[in-house]
């Protein structure tokens, strides 16, 4: 199973913002898209960086308040893991596992095209299991 399958029943719809925006509308983006985390995008779609809740909850403890009003380049994360449409499910899945992110941008033509998270990959495994259990019972069946 290829990314690919998981974006034809997830979709490919995206939420990002700019570098400098501050981290209160970061806030905002998220509780308004109930999302987890937002890509940061440049001009031109590039992906150069990722803020998660867990990152602003993180530099709220260390630095206080300032934080909100500071742009969302000062606390995202720079090297961000992607992937690609073509990419195996289960290497992205253990990529994630092991080092312990729960979202990846997917790149076309190296720039952003969708998001997929841990729960996207966790719920196409299982409707994959439930269509081979379907098919396996018709089978028997017949």
């Amino acid at each position: 199973m290829k990314i690919s399958d998981v974006l034809r029943n997830k979709g490919t719809d995206v939420f990002t913002v700019s570098p400098d925006s501050t981290v209160t509308e970061l806030l905002a983006a998220l509780d308004e898209h109930g999302i987890g985390a937002v890509v940061v995008t440049s001009g031109d779609g590039v992906v150069v960086g990722i803020v998660s809740e867990r990152d602003v909850v993180r530099r709220l403890h260390r630095d206080g308040v300032a934080v909100l009003e500071g742009p969302v380049s000062a606390i995202m994360t720079r090297q961000v893991q992607t992937c690609e449409e073509d990419d195996q499910v289960a290497d992205l899945a253990a990529r994630m596992t092991e080092r312990r992110i729960r979202h990846v941008p997917v790149l076309r033509d190296g720039k952003l095209h969708a998001v997929v998270s841990i729960g996207d990959i966790v719920k196409h495994r299982i409707d994959a299991l439930a269509a081979e259990r379907d098919h396996l019972e018709a089978y028997i069946q017949q």
